[in-house]
Order: structure tokens, then C-alpha cells, then sequence
């Protein structure tokens, strides 16, 4: 159990503002109480190109799920939001929605499937701003 699970979301197609509110509240429902949001951070693509920007959030919530079911449960709430393609090898996509798990309590964890404290949080404005917001 920990109440120290941040969370940043982000989207760039669509009505993104009410995807990400939708995420907020499926997370809510699924993962783990959301204790605090951030506002919403507009932000130009990086890592890629696109003609369409970013909104993004963050949360902090407290959850009994161990960090593998949070990543499972974020997966899926993305699916259900209508993301289609994961980036991976450094190639990016335009996407609905994107989870990522920044920080899960004190763990550490450097597997194939899941980096917790995120790996590339501290190099992102549009994960760090609005996570000072809440800390």
C-alpha cells in the first residue's frame, strides 16, 4: 500500500482535456483513490514531430495494488481511451492517451516491462511541472 503513486497523463488527439478527466476518473475507480491533480500543462510533442500538442497531468493516488497491477490497470484504461500504438524504441506516436507511472512509493524497479522512478521524468518539463504543482 503506499499514497505516494504519481501518475502523468497526457494526450494529443481528440477532446484532450476531457480524455485526460476521463482517465483521472477511471484511475480513481480502478487503481486507487486520487488524492490530488495537477492543472493542465500544454506542451509542443518531444521526441517526435506532430501538428498536435500535448495537455498533460498529473496525479497522486494511494493504492493497495502492487506497482505491476497499477501498470496492467493504466494499459488497460489506455486501450479503453483508444490508444492504439505503444512507443517503444524511441519512435512516438500521436496518441488519445498516455499513462505513465512516475513514482510508486519508495520502490525501485528496472525491468523490461516497468522503470519506477520513471527514467526520463526529470528531463520533462510537461512531467515536472505540474508534479511540483502537487508534491
Amino acid at each position: 500500500m503506499t499514497d505516494r503513486l504519481y501518475l502523468s497523463l497526457g494526450s494529443n488527439l481528440g477532446d484532450r482535456e476531457a480524455v485526460l478527466l476521463e482517465a483521472v476518473k477511471r484511475i480513481d475507480e480502478r487503481v486507487g483513490k486520487v488524492l490530488v491533480r495537477s492543472s493542465f500543462y500544454y506542451s509542443k510533442p518531444q521526441g517526435f514531430v506532430s501538428e498536435n500538442d500535448f495537455v498533460n497531468l498529473v496525479v497522486r493516488c494511494s493504492t493497495s495494488l502492487s506497482p505491476y497491477e497499477v501498470l496492467w490497470l493504466t494499459q488497460e484504461i489506455e486501450r479503453e481511451l483508444g490508444r492504439t500504438q505503444k512507443s517503444h524504441d524511441g519512435i512516438h506516436y500521436d496518441r488519445t492517451i498516455d499513462i505513465d507511472i512516475l513514482i510508486y512509493g519508495d520502490e525501485e524497479i528496472n525491468t523490461k516491462e516497468l522503470m519506477i522512478p520513471h527514467p526520463l521524468m526529470k528531463e520533462r518539463d510537461f512531467v515536472m511541472i505540474p508534479l511540483r504543482e502537487i508534491m
